[in-house]
């Protein structure tokens, strides 16, 4: 080729690199949808987010539920959510994090010490988002099957110095907050008992909240006012395996997660709800893999009552994640799940039946007894005595009140051939078996393809909050409807 044709030639490819270039540029842009400020929020924000907690809830928890429940082909409906991402979750003194730390990194923003909540390293209080959002004129509501005065609902209703020591004063933050959903356990903590001699929940009634105690009036209530509160249990919630053992007449987290929509999307302000499958984490500390495999498809079960109610419409960012994961939960090869779904009652319901008085001893036939009859397992006498010594040889770990029913999950755990940190790294541990494992995100709606990565746990509130374009900074303090 001569030199003519040759410049002519590089001329000519010259031309079709730059269109192609062009064109390539023209087709990023139209696929990508217009909608995101320099700010990184969003022309088309999310009117409604609704926050789901699987608290504890690693990817061993869902691999042992999805296992269980569906077998090694079955897919959780979390699993289908459009975006995936991984979240890191230290607090501000511990590589690993507990609820209280964990929950507040969340609905913060920030990194705290473990056991504070919604309160910085130097002891200020800061904001949730949950009080940006009712700032911004929008209903706001919290859900726990827990009590709703622990760790995760209080980090976006409450500020407080110690998560244990301040339950009381939580209850009272909730109030004085005019927070318009609240349902859960924890009806204790309302009570004149310990409040100083106030009726809480009188205080609710007069302030024009409806008040349900049980199943049938949650589904019954119709608040007039769009207020409404819900207690169905003076502490803990009932675990879902033992609720037909305890005659239970509590309503599901689905059904908990319902009403609160269903209340809080009347008129046309939109809603923020922050919804917890506590028990995950009860379950996990006690190494009860069958309790975890039914209070995570409990809690997936909600994940999809979520999402057939959103796809209706869409204007509603969710998101699905966790505080931290528990006990290192994962599903060996060796796992015996056909054993594992014959365990009939929770391993606490279990200890219940193993506990003795101040002093004396426990028979290792009891022992015997309760495993075979409940969790399909025949001890040995040996085996029996070296459990009646685990638990006599662990009054020094950090929740003594649990060392009944944690060893007898590990108990099942081992004999059932389930992977779980070590009882003896659990107790003790400042957690009770915490790790620092990341945790999975699923997330669907306006915003969501922000969550497709690798981010912190004080990252979240960031992307939440510029979804719906509400304005948030971490760390502040502006607290919506104190007094």
């Amino acid at each position: 080729m001569n030199r003519g044709y040759t410049q002519i030639y590089t001329h000519i490819i010259h031309i079709l690199k730059s269109r192609c270039d062009i064109l390539l540029v023209v087709l990023l842009l139209l696929a990508a949808p217009m909608q995101v400020h320099s700010k990184g929020q969003l022309d088309t924000p999310a009117k409604n987010v609704i926050l789901l907690i699987g608290d504890g809830m690693g990817l061993g928890q869902l691999e042992v539920a999805r296992q269980l429940e569906y077998g090694k082909t079955g897919v959780l409906h979390m699993e289908t959510l459009d975006h995936v991402g991984l979240m890191r979750t230290y607090s501000a003194n511990n590589f690993v994090t507990d609820s209280a730390a964990g929950g507040s990194a969340i609905a913060t923003g920030i990194k705290t010490n473990n056991e504070s909540i919604a309160i910085d390293e130097k002891g200020q209080e800061v904001d949730s988002i949950l009080d940006a959002f009712q700032t911004h004129g929008k209903k706001v509501g919290i859900i726990s099957t827990n009590t709703v005065v622990d760790a995760t609902p209080a980090a976006f209703g409450a500020s407080v110095p110690n998560r244990w020591t301040d339950a009381a004063d939580i209850a009272r933050q909730l109030f004085n907050h005019k927070i318009d959903v609240i349902l859960g356990g924890g009806a204790s903590y309302f009570t004149p008992k310990k409040q100083k001699g106030v009726d809480l929940i009188e205080k609710f009634r007069k302030a024009g909240y409806t008040i349900a105690t049980n199943r049938n009036e949650l589904v019954a209530a119709s608040p007039r006012n769009n207020k409404l509160i819900g207690l169905f249990h003076p502490a803990y919630m009932n675990f879902q395996i033992d609720k037909e053992e305890y005659k239970s007449e509590e309503p599901t987290l689905q059904e908990m997660t319902m009403k609160a929509i269903d209340v809080l999307s009347r008129g046309e302000e939109g809603f923020f709800l922050m919804a917890e499958g506590a028990r995950i984490d009860h379950m996990a500390h006690a190494a009860d893999v069958t309790g975890i495999w039914k209070e995570t498809i409990a809690f997936d079960q909600t994940v999809k009552a979520v999402m057939d109610w959103a796809k209706k419409r869409n204007d509603t960012l969710v998101v699905v994640l966790a505080d931290h994961e528990t006990m290192g939960i994962s599903a060996t090869e060796k796992m015996d799940i056909e054993g594992l779904k014959k365990v009939n009652v929770s391993a606490e319901y279990m200890g219940k039946q193993l506990q003795v008085a101040k002093g004396a001893r426990l028979a290792p036939e009891r022992v015997i007894e309760v495993f075979s009859k409940h969790a399909n397992i025949q001890l040995t006498l040996k085996e029996a005595q070296q459990f009646t010594t685990n638990i006599e040889s662990n009054r020094t770990m950090v929740y003594p009140q649990n060392r009944i029913n944690w060893e007898v999950g590990s108990t099942i755990a081992k004999h059932y051939n389930v992977g779980v940190v070590d009882s003896s790294i659990r107790a003790a541990s400042s957690t009770g078996g915490h790790t620092a494992n990341m945790i999975p995100i699923f997330a669907t709606g306006p915003g969501s393809s922000a969550f497709n990565r690798v981010i912190d746990n004080t990252d979240v509130s960031t992307i939440i909050t510029n979804a719906a374009n509400i304005p948030f900074t971490p760390g502040q303090h502006n607290k919506a409807g104190e007094n």
